[in-house]
């Protein structure tokens, strides 16, 4: 059965990692109890933001979400975090936490790469000044390199035998290896391709087997990386060298901390923000755009008027956001997941007892290329499916594969076909 998609959270200590777990978890759309059958205390909730089938099919009012949230058809859809262990060079070869760093990384579907953009602390995260984080970035890649490498290389000599002996294919061989880094014959397929090799998997040389293990991580393991501490007066250059160095469409400029305030503050009553936005407004703002109850917010004291005026020339005017929430969006985005809506009527777009009243009440994480048999299986388990219809009560087929926008509202009709 499909299982819901998990971003793992990585970063070295002092690197603000806790602080960005925060930040993501901490959203003011919790609701209730989640649609997770186990969370262990390396795992929590956050929350990716979507534009809910609500707002394309104007019945924002009554969209009224089992989990999460929905305001003005702006949904917070509950996704599974992984705060993955210690970070330490060495971690292949076991050093600190390194072991459990990466078995805990084998089951992230995409990460989330927490980096000091001010140079502030060293690859230790021990204080200092000066430190270029772009150390950083190639280092994590090179650690998991070298951990599925070496796994590799240890047996390599039984897999070209076997390999050769059953007439395998390369995919097939490669499957078998990279189970265990929750790899199927797609992802196998995807790597190979990727990668560009052409010849035999038993003429490959050590250069080849390199270069597949690379091509295998950059697709098994997309990853953000969230550029922290932007704010900071050293984090300009750091940022200009590392954008110079990799891919634009994986870098997010973020402030974790400007965020946590930020959320705290409007939870507290002294200020309207609403999470991610570039817009923050206090009591003052509010009374000059001619609310004379200012909003009915707090009053702020010199402290906080001058941390939040500073926040938004050095942060929020200059940058956009706090980038948090921008930095779970551009994992999914990494990741091609599409939210798709599991109704009772998809003319109506109810669901349950509450058909007549509430609309769009579940919603459901899918990687890209996921057919509508592939979501039946994730909403419905084992329960045989008699047939599926789509938006305006049209049957599908369950080799329809969906998208935003296509075959992502559907109702599931039990019964034998």
């Amino acid at each position: 059965m499909p299982r819901d998609p998990l971003v793992g959270l990585v970063g070295k200590p002092s690197s603000g990692k806790s602080t960005t777990l925060n930040s993501l978890t901490d959203a003011s759309s919790k609701v209730g109890n989640f649609p997770f059958t186990t969370i262990d205390p390396q795992r929590a909730i956050g929350y990716l933001q979507i534009e809910c089938a609500c707002a394309r099919h104007k019945v924002s009012d009554r969209c009224k979400p089992n989990y999460g949230s929905c305001v003005d058809g702006r949904r917070s859809v509950p996704i599974e975090l992984l705060d993955v262990a210690g970070l330490v060079p060495g971690a292949h070869q076991g050093r600190g936490l390194g072991n459990k760093f990466l078995d805990d990384l084998r089951h992230a579907d995409a990460l989330i790469h927490v980096v000091d953009a001010s140079g502030t602390v060293d690859a230790e995260g021990k204080e200092t000044r000066g430190y270029d984080p772009s150390v950083d970035i190639a280092w994590l890649r090179s650690e998991i390199v070298a951990w599925i490498l070496g796994n590799l290389m240890n047996k390599w000599g039984s897999i070209k035998r076997r390999h050769t002996a059953v007439k395998a294919t390369a995919v097939e061989t490669l499957a078998g290896q990279f189970s265990g880094y929750g790899a199927n014959q797609v992802v196998v397929q995807r790597t190979l391709d990727r990668s560009g090799i052409k010849e035999p998997l038993e003429h490959w040389s050590d250069e080849t087997i390199r270069h597949l293990v690379e091509s295998f991580v950059d697709e098994k393991f997309p990853t953000v990386i969230a550029l922290n501490k932007i704010d900071h007066p050293d984090a300009d250059k750091n940022i200009s060298k590392i954008a110079k160095q990799q891919d634009p469409n994986t870098i997010v400029l973020c402030s974790a901390i400007s965020e946590v305030f930020l959320r705290k503050m409007a939870k507290q009553g002294y200020i309207k923000y609403v999470e991610g936005s570039e817009f923050v407004d206090t009591r003052e703002d509010l009374i000059e755009q001619g609310d004379p109850e200012g909003g009915g917010l707090k009053e702020l004291d010199e402290k906080n008027r001058n941390r939040i005026e500073n926040l938004k020339d050095m942060v929020l005017y200059r940058f956009g956001s706090t980038g948090v929430v921008q930095v779970l969006a551009k994992a999914a985005e990494l990741l091609g997941l599409v939210p798709v809506f599991p109704v009772r009527n998809t003319a109506t777009f109810g669901s349950g007892a509450s058909e007549s009243k509430f609309v769009f009440r579940d919603c459901v994480l899918v990687k890209k290329g996921s057919t509508v048999g592939d979501v039946a299986r994730k909403v419905m388990g084992d329960a045989p499916i008699a047939y599926v219809e789509g938006f305006g009560n049209i049957r599908v087929s369950e080799d329809d594969v969906v998208g935003v926008g296509k075959n992502d509202i559907l109702s599931f009709k039990v019964g034998r076909a």
